[in-house]
């Protein structure tokens, strides 16, 4: 099992900035996929952006490609999500998880999620 703590939401007006942080711990090699998800409000969960266990390989959904970057540092067991542009459709609680491979129906460990409030 894996544990993930995130960091870094917070409030920021349409156009700015923020960068999410997750620390993972306990058997971090069986989970080398990385992922982030969100929940806004009235909404599915969906997944926003995906890294592959060396970084090599990167997903993103359509409605934030050009404006988010995931990112991770493996000597740290750190990933990162950086957004940038935000708009307010962006608000939401943010997740990141884990799992053996960048598919849905292995992700299987779960942060506590961190909100992203942007407004217009």
């Amino acid at each position: 099992q894996v544990q993930l703590v995130e960091s870094g939401g917070g409030s920021v007006q349409a156009g700015g900035s923020l960068r999410l942080s997750c620390v993972a711990s306990g058997n971090t090699d069986s989970r080398s996929c990385m992922a982030w998800f969100r929940q806004s409000p009235g909404k599915e969960r969906e997944a926003v952006a995906t890294i592959s266990g060396g970084g090599g390989s990167t997903n993103y959904a359509d409605s934030v490609k050009g404006r988010f970057t995931v990112s991770r540092d493996n000597a740290k067991n750190t990933f990162y999500l950086q957004m940038n542009n935000l708009k307010p459709e962006d608000t939401g609680e943010y997740y990141c998880a884990a799992g053996r491979y960048c598919s849905a129906a292995y992700i299987d460990s779960w942060g506590q999620g961190t909100q992203v409030t942007v407004s217009s």
